[in-house]
């Protein structure tokens, strides 16, 4: 439960469903980029919020 998905309270439409996608994506980058455990990548990822997801999508 990294994602709290449980406290969501998007509950309406496409919505539950486009954010499951989004979760994949980010734990299919999360373990391209080499981490074992999911929260610990976020942890990781969240000391530079503006500039680390952007270096795991080599867009930066």
């Amino acid at each position: 439960m990294t994602f709290t998905e449980d406290a969501s309270k998007i509950r309406a439409g496409r919505g539950p469903e486009n954010m499951a996608t989004l979760r994949n994506f980010a734990i299919t980058t999360l373990r391209d980029a080499g981490h074992r455990s999911i929260a610990a990548g976020l942890r990781e990822t969240s000391y530079a919020p503006f500039t680390r997801p952007l270096d795991l999508l080599d867009l930066a």
